[in-house]
């Protein structure tokens, strides 16, 4: 009697490595040397950011523990002063007001860019203002810093005077004193500029991944164009646009030069914001480092923590918003 036996089934054909080697440890020199690289780069950012992170403590813990006043909520900064009081109040509301005022105004523009020159713009015209604004992605921000103080701020002055004549009511552009643009709107508009490029470009490269065959379905059951995007594109591209929106007001939180060149700061926080004043991050650290003494370059510095943090928590709060929302990572798209 022959006793029967049963043999595994054979992988298919071109798939046995990765029977082989699923869950394995990789056999082959180069595998090993790949992963080995990839997992060292992971544990050095890490380590740098952590050692970013100490630094800044320790620095900002230097600092405030000599403050006289309330480091979140005072408005003044005079870590020089005896005794020493600064605080970070003017400088959170300022960074906050010109990011959003910036994103406010480059995300709808930049998403409105990214589906013409992807969906709409003829190749001819495509590649051409795909490649331009590539090209404003790489303009140094002195340069739009100049370009702002010279040729923007002149000319949005007609702007605030509009602003204050039939939106004054609204308090937030109630124009109270003379002077120049130099305020948190025209550095919110200058920032959108800015970041405009960034947020077109990982959002038009999101939107040329969509699967073809989505959009010819769609087509197929009768959609115009814009049901074709609304039902296909946009959905398939959440993901990509949170990321790119992210990217964006990291720029925008953190820009230095431009702000500096733009904005009139002064310490005062206000709700008219056609005014000059208000600072940002920044910009504070930029235009007082140099002609800071120690402790007030950790006073500085404990600013710099608090953006530091406010980068993450935003960040954070993107892979949140993805993570939560499962039809945003593409999963079901």
């Amino acid at each position: 009697m022959v006793t029967p036996t049963t043999t595994a089934a054979a992988p298919p054909p071109g798939r046995e490595d990765i029977a082989t080697t699923k869950g394995a440890s990789p056999s082959h020199a180069g595998d090993r040397i790949f992963v080995g690289l990839s997992r060292g780069s992971g544990i050095t950012l890490l380590v740098i950011m952590a050692a970013i992170a100490v630094f800044l403590t320790y620095r900002a813990a230097l600092a405030i523990s000599k403050d006289e006043a309330n480091f979140l909520t005072t408005s003044e900064w005079n870590p020089a002063g005896s005794p020493p009081v600064f605080g970070i109040a003017v400088l959170a509301f300022g960074t906050v007001v010109s990011s959003v005022i910036a994103m406010v105004i480059a995300v709808p523009v930049a998403v409105g860019i990214a589906l013409f020159i992807s969906h709409y713009a003829p190749r001819r015209l495509a590649a051409p203002l795909a490649y331009v604004v590539d090209l404003l992605a790489a303009v140094p921000s002195i340069i739009y810093g100049l370009w702002g103080a010279i040729f923007l701020v002149p000319y949005l002055d007609g702007l605030n005077k509009w602003l204050d004549q039939y939106m004054g009511w609204t308090y937030i552009f109630d124009k109270s004193s003379e002077g120049l643009a130099r305020n948190l709107v025209t550095v919110g508009i200058l920032l959108a500029i800015m970041i405009l490029p960034i947020i077109t470009n990982v959002t038009r490269e999101v939107f040329l991944q969509v699967p073809r065959m989505h959009e010819e379905a769609a087509l197929a059951l009768g959609a115009t164009r814009w049901e074709v995007i609304r039902m296909s594109v946009l959905p398939f591209g959440r993901s990509g646009i949170i990321s790119a929106s992210m990217l964006g007001l990291g720029r925008a939180l953190g820009e230095t030069m431009a702000v500096a060149v733009v904005l009139s700061p002064s310490f005062v926080i206000s709700g008219h914001l056609l005014d000059p004043g208000g600072g940002t991050f920044a910009q504070n650290i930029a235009a007082k480092f140099n002609e800071a003494d120690e402790f007030g370059r950790d006073a500085l510095i404990a600013s710099g923590l608090v953006l530091f943090l406010i980068t993450l928590l935003v960040n954070g709060a993107a892979r949140w918003i993805i993570a939560r929302r499962k039809e945003y990572s593409g999963a079901n798209a």
